[in-house]
């Protein structure tokens, strides 16, 4: 019995998030075949002296352009046949980025890079449309237990803008004035003294997440529960 041909590659679901326009996903328009001229999630094989981290990183920077502090992985894809070319098993990761900080430009097997608004992703190649599902689930879960929305937004942010970023992912309206409360008595973010306008209103205070103190409450048996 012959050995099984089978490649390794990875994918990243990358969100990027802007109050204005909402939450993102950066995708690629291949170049090459298959699914030539189709919309897909930033990827590719995995070289031989490279590891899945490596890959990831590199896949990014080479398709997009951009790099991601912020990465986990996220599912493997296995099913037969996912690849018309060979059997591929790819390990998948998603990221947060804040989206403003990047320049996007497709390189290598890319011909266009882009973001697209979570609620008009266009027709995916391969299975990514599932890869896509299952790593919005996952953001969505773990904003519940850990901070990791904060990865999102800029480094000074309104408090309307961290309520718009839980509303906006979890699909649904949340009670503002106990959504602030929780986190409040989390005692992690920092009020600072700069204010800015929000319109004809008073202008609102500015908020930064104190990473630090988080951890040192966490190490202590703090719980982030947020929903």
């Amino acid at each position: 019995m012959s050995l099984p041909n089978i490649r390794v590659s990875v994918d990243a679901v990358v969100f990027g998030y802007d109050s204005k326009e909402g939450l993102s996903v950066l995708l690629i328009k291949r170049k090459v075949a298959p699914h030539l001229g189709e919309w897909a999630l930033p990827g590719g094989l995995v070289l031989e002296a490279e590891s899945l981290e490596t890959a990831v990183h590199r896949e990014l920077r080479e398709e997009t352009g951009i790099t991601v502090s912020y990465l986990e992985q996220l599912y493997t894809f296995g099913t037969p046949g996912r690849d018309p070319r060979n059997r591929v098993i790819t390990v998948a990761y998603y990221g947060l980025v804040r989206q403003a900080k990047f320049d996007l430009y497709a390189t290598t097997d890319a011909a266009d890079a882009k973001w697209f608004h979570t609620n008009k992703i266009p027709k995916l190649a391969f299975d990514h449309q599932e890869i896509l599902d299952i790593a919005a689930a996952r953001l969505r879960s773990k904003l519940s237990y850990e901070p990791v929305g904060f990865e999102l937004l800029d480094e000074k942010f309104r408090f309307s803008d961290l309520h718009k970023l839980y509303e906006i992912v979890y699909g649904r309206q949340i009670e503002r004035r106990n959504f602030k409360k929780k986190f409040l008595q989390l005692d992690i973010l920092e009020q600072l003294s700069e204010k800015v306008s929000q319109g004809r209103g008073r202008p609102g205070a500015l908020f930064k997440f104190d990473q630090k103190k988080y951890f040192a409450l966490k190490q202590r048996g703090m719980l982030f529960q947020i929903t």
